[in-house]
């Protein structure tokens, strides 16, 4: 697999605030992953198109340089097996040592992609999808996050890593298992392929965009942004949707236009057909510290 031209690299790291290439080092490696967080969002809007579409038609993003591509020109990001193979590829062209990851959101079979990071003899998680900000040392020691925006913990469990998240509209914390380590891209693509056939990620609008000190969340018509204050919700109309789309996640005219007459707005005030998630009986760190 070759890496990403010199072109293409400059100018996706310009996107992400960096005049010269870093070094492959772990300060780097920290700044690489949470200016990705606030400036690659992570949504669906490219592979509803192709969903729709009367044809059917390669899901969009594996290519890395395409990915990067649509990135620099619509703003667009995508779902986690693309996303994740897009940092990997960044990652690997900067000289990093880096893996394809998977893992089970809910141990519901391996339904997740991630990325992996040797740096100075220390394993980290960087998952480009779930957008922590941080990354996640792969140790023996538990973590317990203190940012009310942006909450996250992780800990071993056994052989796995469980990293524990709080998104909206949730009011609990769910976890990600990381199992499967290291995939190949092989493996990337025959999951994202299977997700054509079944995915939450399929019917309506996700679209998601860190920014410091706010989370926002396009979940179908509705529109989520938690801050320091708590978390709001308002339902969109149709043109508030579209907007949103363009001011808050930064996805540009033309590809709206295009979502839109695929039938990717109108699908969005559609009820979800997605099957309810099960319930989770586990508990995040910082829920039984007693334990620790």
């Amino acid at each position: 697999m070759t890496g990403l031209s010199d072109d293409l690299l400059d100018r996706v790291l310009g996107r992400l605030g960096f005049s010269v290439r870093p070094d492959p080092d772990l300060a780097s490696l920290e700044k690489l992953y949470a200016s990705w967080c606030l400036h690659v969002p992570f949504d669906n809007i490219r592979k509803m198109i192709v969903l729709r579409s009367a044809e059917k038609r390669t899901l969009p993003g594996m290519d890395a340089a395409e990915f990067f591509e649509n990135w620099l020109t619509n703003g667009s990001g995508a779902t986690c097996w693309p996303i994740a193979n897009a940092l990997f590829m960044l990652l690997s062209s900067l000289g990093y040592r880096a893996f394809h990851l998977a893992g089970s959101m809910r141990d519901m079979g391996i339904n997740h992609g991630s990325v992996k990071i040797s740096v100075d003899g220390m394993d980290y998680i960087a998952d480009a999808s779930l957008m922590l900000n941080m990354l996640v040392p792969l140790d023996h020691r538990p973590y317990i996050g203190n940012d009310p925006v942006f909450p996250v913990e992780w800990e071993r469990d056994g052989a796995s890593h469980l990293l524990w998240l709080l998104t909206p509209p949730g009011s609990e914390f769910y976890y990600c298992r990381m199992t499967a380590d290291p995939v190949d891209i092989s493996f990337f693509e025959e999951r994202y392929e299977a997700t054509r056939e079944r995915s939450i990620f399929n019917q309506r609008l996700y679209a998601r965009r860190n920014y410091p000190g706010e989370l926002i969340l396009l979940w179908g018509n509705t529109r989520f942004s938690r801050t320091v204050s708590g978390l709001e919700r308002r339902d969109l109309s149709r043109d508030d949707l579209c907007h949103a789309l363009r001011s808050d996640i930064g996805i540009s005219d033309v590809l709206i236009h295009e979502w839109a007459a695929a039938g990717g707005l109108e699908a969005s005030f559609e009820p979800s057909s997605a099957p309810s998630a099960a319930p989770i009986t586990l508990k995040p760190p910082s829920q039984r510290q007693g334990s620790l």
